[in-house]
């Protein structure tokens, strides 16, 4: 059965599918700057610092075939995909108003880690149930010609989020709230943060709630060449893996070097921004204000990362070969990250972090893209959620390797972890040349021929 094609959909019809995005993404760059500043603050050691990394990704790779999966077979009068985004986002306001708090429960500092720890699991899977369904959304609605815009908008909000998230502690500390705090207690810039983060993520999924309007089963089917094969709706996710067009294996591969160097950034930039630009060492300890004043100027270079992200954004669509753009945006951020070594001036880091947001630019937009061009829509919802095992999988190797790998640089400088970093982005760079596109659906109209077979992109 051949495909009808989706309608074109006005800018604000796009803009409104992924607006909750922007709420999703405070949080997701609250969890991301804040998180290792917040067990290193509870008394967790540089050398265990990644093993609190584990659980999120895992529970992640565990979740997120199972909700794509379960979508796909969702109707009710809701919809498809935004019963999740809701449900999401309601347990991540939970999280996030008890996260910051893991300190402040009188308990011990084992049980203190471990609660953060499970918190943090928690919260991981939230965001990433409510920030899926934005994924699919545009898969769903969406028509080839308009899917590079659609995720562009959703990487403009994605960063816009992200600069939110970053600068949170910044602002709330130079507006006057506390910035230090006494025991393992995180500090209140920190914890108002992250109040302010879930209220603003309710306040975008509801917008995008009430907003959208999905497809009706039988409309979704016509759009997307679906035909009633009992057979094929039975397939697992061992079979779908199987059947999986090329691309995702390659794309993943891609994914794999990319997502392995930013948890390293995660989870060590907080302790590396305060070693090259505040003159802090361990020794001195989490509480010390040179380092809660680094912790807050490594969201503000966070910041600096997603606004080079939004510029590169603006830029990769003028390049006619997607495949040298994919590339050379991870070989400038993997510079960005090495240059590091190089910058003691807080303000000159900007540099860095500004080259690294290419490669977060390409990272946000061309995998999806490309997948989704190249998966039926019937399993669309599933293979989005294997595909994330990409994004998690090299996060959870990256973690569990992390205390061993900082070891081996010598154990006492979290900038190492960074420069690795660089390394790990110049190497997916390398594979992104595997990578050929392939198109899932064809439509009752008459498209370029390039696009009917395998094609080098």
């Amino acid at each position: 059965m051949k495909a009808k094609v989706k309608p074109d959909l006005g800018f604000w019809k796009l803009w409104n599918l992924s607006f909750g995005f922007f709420g999703v993404q405070i949080a997701y760059a609250l969890q991301g700057a804040n998180i290792s500043r917040i067990f290193a603050t509870l008394g967790a050691d540089p050398h265990e610092l990644s093993y609190f990394w584990i659980l999120p990704p895992l529970a992640g790779l565990i979740i997120q075939p199972i909700v794509g999966t379960l979508s796909d077979r969702t109707w009710n009068r809701f919809g498809r995909r935004l019963p999740y985004l809701l449900f999401g986002s309601i347990l991540a306001v939970i999280v996030m108003a008890l996260l910051p708090n893991a300190g402040s429960f009188h308990f011990a500092i084992g049980a203190a880690l471990v609660f953060g720890a499970f918190a943090l699991m928690f919260l991981d899977l939230s965001i990433n149930i409510s920030m899926q369904p934005f994924k699919m959304l545009v898969g769903d609605m969406v028509n080839e010609k308009q899917k590079g815009l659609a995720y562009s908008i959703q990487s403009f909000l994605c960063n816009a989020g992200s600069v939110v998230g970053f600068v949170f502690p910044f602002v709330l500390t130079w507006i006057g709230i506390s910035n230090i705090a006494e025991g393992n207690k995180v500090p209140d810039s920190v914890t108002f943060s992250f109040y302010g983060g879930a209220a603003i993520l309710i306040i975008c999924v509801i917008y995008t709630f009430c907003k959208v309007k999905e497809m009706p089963p039988k409309e979704y089917a016509e759009y997307h060449g679906i035909t009633e094969d009992k057979d094929d709706d039975k397939a697992n996710f061992v079979t779908l893996l199987v059947k999986a067009p090329k691309v995702f294996w390659t794309v993943g591969l891609v994914q794999f070097f990319c997502w392995a160097a930013f948890m390293y950034m995660w989870t060590y930039n907080t302790g590396g921004v305060a070693e090259q630009a505040y003159g802090w060492d361990a020794s001195q300890g989490t509480q010390a204000a040179n380092y809660q004043e680094a912790a807050n100027w490594n969201g503000v270079l966070f910041a600096v990362q997603a606004i080079g992200s939004v510029i590169w954004a603006a830029i990769l669509p003028s390049f006619k070969n997607r495949r040298v753009a994919y590339s050379l945006s991870l070989v400038i951020g993997g510079i960005g990250f090495i240059s590091t070594m190089f910058f003691h001036d807080p303000y000159m880091l900007f540099i860095s972090y500004f080259l690294v947001g290419t490669a977060w630019a390409a990272m946000l937009a061309m995998p999806f893209t490309i997948l989704t061009n190249s998966i039926s829509g019937k399993h669309m919802g599933a293979y989005l959620g294997l595909f994330n095992g990409t994004i998690t999988i090299p996060q959870i190797v990256a973690a569990a390797l992390g205390g061993g790998v900082f070891s081996l640089l010598g154990g006492h400088s979290q900038l190492n972890m960074i420069i690795l970093a660089g390394v790990l982005l110049i190497a997916g760079a390398c594979c992104v040349f595997f990578i050929k596109e392939t198109y899932a659906e064809k439509h009752d109209v008459t498209v370029d021929p390039a696009t009917e077979e395998e094609i080098p992109f």
